[in-house]
């Protein structure tokens, strides 16, 4: 199954419509669901609800324009494929190399879900000179038997994975790096703007797909304007995804509507990993009326045309700290 969320072209009260990709058309849910409502529901009742659905009252996807698939409760975002740590690092802090931090669990960091964009909208350019592009698959959190996920391990978190969307995290390479400088980060090289979509396909879909291991042996593309930059299988992580949505559950809490990304994958899934490994920007950064496109194997594909700059005010540097620390009468 597909889950959209989508505008027509011929709606002029910009009202939002959610519901079933079946084919080329576009279906409501029945009753007036969200797609909030079915990922809190869980797998199971969205086949039923699927079962209910009248496609002979669709949208054809033509007339339409795809927003993000979900509002998402929160995004994690993981650095789960070890050869985008080796190429990338160089770019970040001077030298090519794996930390064995790495090795022992998986990282993530939590970004932005205010600045979700969708398929075929326009991303502007923050305040860089090195706009880069990350192709990810996320997994998309939903409920069980009506409870979050708290402490899972990988067998009961992968029953919380509802399904699968396509996933670029914008990146700021200047502002990373220098934040990364400080021990804190990725945040404001990554706050702009990350694309989902173009729908949300449910886990089973991809049964044939995983294997013994429960890795997915799907193929991830990405390309800049219509030249192929990098290709990878999402069976190149290091850890499943279950595996990814255990250790997010450790001592917390995974919820639906949650969004968690694979992390960048390897072989070019971002230019960053590419000037790292050939010492120089060639690729170069992204530029206005770039067309990013990003393409994975039973989801389907994203694409996405880089904007104008956007003026920013600037940024005060920190005070000295020759200045009084406390008050003269305290």
């Amino acid at each position: 199954m597909k889950l959209a969320r989508w505008i027509t072209d011929s709606g002029n009260d910009g009202s939002v419509s959610e519901g079933f990709v079946i084919e080329d058309l576009l279906v409501s849910f029945p009753d007036g669901q969200t797609i909030a409502d079915v990922l809190a529901g869980g797998l199971v009742e969205a086949h039923r609800l699927h079962e209910r659905t009248n496609s002979a009252i669709g949208v054809p996807l033509s007339c339409a324009r795809l927003l993000p698939p979900l509002i998402p409760s929160s995004v994690r975002d993981f650095v789960a494929f070890e050869e985008h740590v080796e190429g990338v690092s160089t770019v970040v802090d001077g030298k090519s190399e794996v930390v064995p931090e790495w090795y022992q669990a998986p990282t993530f960091y939590f970004t932005n879900p205010h600045t979700i964009r969708a398929t075929g909208e326009e991303v502007r350019i923050p305040e860089t000179e090195r706009l880069d592009f990350e192709l990810e698959l996320a997994a998309v959190i939903g409920g069980v038997d009506g409870s979050d996920g708290e402490n899972l391990d990988a067998v009961s978190a992968a029953d919380h994975i509802f399904g699968y969307t396509i996933m670029n995290d914008w990146s700021a390479r200047d502002l990373q790096a220098r934040e990364m400088k400080v021990r804190l980060g990725p945040a404001k090289g990554k706050d702009f703007a990350t694309t989902l979509g173009p729908w949300i396909v449910t886990a089973d879909e991809f049964e044939p797909f995983t294997d013994d291991e429960g890795f997915l042996a799907i193929r991830a593309e990405a390309y800049v304007n219509g030249a192929l930059i990098g290709a990878d299988l999402m069976s190149n992580m290091g850890w499943t995804f279950p595996e990814l949505v255990a250790y997010a559950s450790r001592n917390s809490v995974v919820r639906a509507g949650d969004v968690l990304g694979s992390g960048t994958v390897g072989n070019g899934g971002c230019l960053a990993e590419l000037w790292g490994r050939r010492g120089e920007f060639s690729p170069p950064p992204l530029q206005p009326g770039d067309e990013v496109r990003m393409v994975i194997e039973g989801v389907g594909e994203i694409v996405n045309r880089v904007g104008e700059r956007v003026p920013a005010p600037p940024t005060e540097p920190a005070r000295p700290r020759l200045r009084r620390r406390v008050r003269e009468d305290a």
